[in-house]
């Protein structure tokens, strides 16, 4: 079968992007540039402006209902908030990866916390040259709490540091939902993650709570457009967290009140068990996109794999409650070179076609 979605196609199964796109040789180059003080803002704002550009073109292209901006302008998914603040230094909390490599999460030096950059911004830029609708990442509470350092800070208690942290988050949320954002993904990668830092879940139950926090100051009505998106990470060519196992973390996860969740699912070598936690878990309320296509495989997943990967989850989740998405981004980092923008595109024509086909086997309307 060689079905072609046309823009106004519509979609019975929704279909989402998680976020990051494969940014530009040129824009990499650019980031770094900027980020040394070897290039003006008007340059930078210039080749982030194409880039952008670009990437909606692109991402419409493959018939998506929904885009992101790849988050093009991004140094990384977690720390887009960082960019012209003083009070933060670079080798906070290491996140090792599985291949080796590490990350080091940013530290907070002094008080107050506030951020820099807001993901609004962001999402008004890709306003401007999308003609679908736009959904929007942002940082998690819990992230951000590991910018505190154990030591404290003098002067400035945790405390005060999650109080405003907490409010820049929920003003950032209204922001998005307020300019039009499709919706709000909320990435909580370290979920999976702090399972591995505390076998005991004392930490992962931690996350949850101030998660929470966060999430119970929006009305039940907007949580419908606020998720949780949860992966082992996946960064250059591995991750730092599949070793864990799913059945750790998803009774947890779905205490989250958000009104959406997207969860990784292409890469678990049982997917019919993750299906069968996910049934046993989430709540009648909770929309489920799940991973249909896996980022890190540079095979790119033909649509009847698509097709096949939909069908089987919908034996576990109902049709009115299931959508599809890809199981991270492509590249939450902006230096990350393991994969094309080509590639990445042409797998989520894949998750968008293969979605509309299992669509119409399952007669959802």
């Amino acid at each position: 079968m060689d079905w072609r979605p046309e823009r106004g196609d519509r979609m019975t199964l929704p279909t989402e992007p998680i976020g990051s796109i494969p940014r530009p040789a040129t824009l990499i180059e650019g980031i770094q540039a900027f980020t040394h003080g070897r290039m003006s803002q008007q340059e930078f704002e210039k080749l982030y402006d194409s880039a952008v550009r670009d990437t909606i073109q692109c991402f419409e292209a493959t018939g998506s209902p929904v885009i992101s901006d790849g988050e093009q302008g991004k140094q990384s998914f977690a720390t887009y908030w960082v960019h012209r603040l003083t009070n933060i230094s670079p080798n906070g909390i290491p996140i090792l990866f599985a291949d080796g490599h590490v990350r080091n999460f940013p530290r907070l030096t002094s008080g107050p916390f506030r951020y820099g950059t807001s993901a609004d911004a962001y999402l008004e830029v890709a306003q401007r040259y999308a003609h679908v609708p736009v959904k929007q990442a942002v940082a998690s509470p819990s992230a951000l709490s590991l910018l505190y350092p154990q030591g404290g800070i003098r002067g400035y208690s945790r405390q005060e540091f999650l109080a405003a942290m907490l409010l820049e988050q929920e003003t950032e949320i209204r922001r998005c939902l307020h300019v039009g954002a499709h919706a709000v993904q909320i990435d909580f990668t370290e979920g999976r993650l702090s399972l591995k830092l505390d076998p005991t879940g004392r930490l992962l139950e931690s996350f949850i709570d101030l998660n929470n926090l966060l999430i119970e100051r929006f009305s039940a009505e907007e949580r419908k457009r606020i998720g949780i998106h949860s992966c082992p990470g996946a960064d250059r060519h591995s991750n730092h967290s599949a070793e864990v196992d799913y059945a750790e973390l998803l009774p947890n996860l779905f205490r989250l009140g958000a009104g959406v969740f997207y969860l990784q699912l292409a890469s678990e070598t049982d997917r019919k068990r993750v299906l069968k936690l996910i049934r046993k878990h989430s709540k009648p309320e909770q929309r489920i996109f799940v991973g249909v296509t896996e980022p890190l495989d540079p095979r790119v997943e033909t649509p009847e794999e698509v097709r096949d990967r939909v069908l089987e989850a919908a034996e576990y989740i109902p049709a009115d409650r299931l959508g599809t998405t890809d199981d991270c981004g492509f590249a939450p980092f902006s230096d990350d070179t393991s994969r094309s923008r080509e590639v990445a595109f042409a797998k989520i024509r894949s998750r968008v076609i293969g979605t509309a086909l299992a669509a119409d086997i399952l007669g959802v309307n």
